[in-house]
């Protein structure tokens, strides 16, 4: 990461200069909320091929921080990730009904917003 020009930010996260973006290495295994992640989309670059979530798990991901911490913007994030992504909302339901409370009653709060959006 050195190499290109990313420093050590704060244990596992790494930040570059020229971007507001950072890179984070988490621990394994890769989880969204209570769910292992067991596929990934792929990215290919000059410099190789990088993995990432699948959008359907980045909508979980963002879900898990807005049904734990409350945090709006990841309720955000996931709307818009949604609205630009194809996603599977019936897996992402069925995912939330297993997270623990509130995430089920959270869920509908996302599910209404995206349907009032796509309007």
């Amino acid at each position: 990461m050195r190499g290109l020009g990313f420093r050590r930010d704060k244990g596992r996260h790494y930040a570059h200069a020229a971007t507001p973006f950072i890179v984070e290495f988490p621990n394994g295994p890769l989880m969204v909320g209570d769910q292992p992640v067991t596929t990934s989309a792929r990215y290919r670059t000059p410099h190789g091929v990088t993995r990432l979530l699948t959008p359907t798990d980045a909508v979980k991901d963002r879900l898990a921080a807005f049904f734990h911490w409350s945090d709006r913007q990841s309720l955000e994030q996931a709307l818009a990730i949604a609205r630009h992504q194809p996603v599977k909302l019936g897996e992402i339901e069925r995912w939330a009904k297993r997270e623990p409370d509130p995430a089920a009653e959270r869920y509908q709060v996302f599910a209404q917003r995206l349907r009032l959006q796509k309007k």
